[in-house]
């Protein structure tokens, strides 16, 4: 059964404050007072030009003079920073609708999120079509157009960013982890959002956890040698 109806505004903040619980990457600000601090920006963020700066600083921050690396860790990191507390507050019982959502970014602090006039749906009992909203609501509406503005800066393989938004997705799991609670609920939505294109084939889960089909050139940064945890080349038990 689909989901009936919106969520109302106080559902979805506190859908949010308890996954914020979760730790930083879960964390999506909905205070109305941060309408004040011009320093937001729009979520997917339609300038290149501000996105190809951010990738030039996340350069610089790893030391590497090639900027598909870095704008590969950054695609990453802003899917992480999109799944994460989505994932968590649909596990809560909650959709967000992330058509308000805004995002701010400063050195050496985690990249920011403030989610305005807050709404979205309740969760179905139905995990397809659960799944189906939220994968509306993060990879297309938020992905698939940052994909496109990053690519307008820089070169990247469709394979690279959807693989790196697979795994900043596995890296939801977590959740269940610290909440024992939301084992169950997370990995279901998970499992159904991996069954979805462009995430489909992206990768597999084994024993040892999530493992890429694609290199997000993390083996890149200086001083170099470095793979990632979910990388195809580990050797595995």
């Amino acid at each position: 059964m689909a989901p009936r109806g919106r969520a109302g505004a106080d559902e979805v903040r506190r859908a949010l404050a308890d996954a914020a619980r979760l730790g930083p990457y879960f964390q999506v600000v909905t205070d109305p007072a941060e309408e004040a601090d011009p320093t937001w920006r729009p979520l997917p963020e339609p300038d290149a030009a501000r996105l190809g700066e951010l990738t030039d600083a996340y350069a610089r921050r790893l030391g590497t003079g090639e900027r598909r690396v870095a704008a590969s860790i950054l695609f990453q990191g802003l899917a992480s920073r999109l799944w994460s507390p989505v994932v968590a507050a649909t596990a809560y019982g909650v959709v967000p609708d992330l058509s308000g959502l805004h995002w701010r970014w400063a050195p050496g602090a985690p990249i920011a999120l403030w989610l305005a006039d807050p709404g979205g749906w309740p969760a179905a009992d139905d995990p397809a079509a659960t799944a189906g909203l939220v994968h509306r609501t993060v990879l297309e509406g938020q992905l698939r157009p940052l994909r496109a503005t990053l690519l307008e800066t820089v070169g990247l393989a469709d394979g690279l960013l959807w693989g790196n938004a697979a795994a900043a997705l596995a890296g939801t799991l977590r959740a269940g982890t610290l909440r024992p609670e939301l084992a169950e609920p997370v990995g279901t939505l998970v499992r159904e959002l991996f069954e979805r294109e462009p995430l489909a084939g992206t990768g597999s889960f084994t024993p040892d956890g999530f493992v890429r089909r694609s290199c997000c050139l993390y083996y890149r940064v200086p001083p170099g040698g470095e793979m990632c945890g979910d990388c195809a080349l580990l050797r595995r038990a």
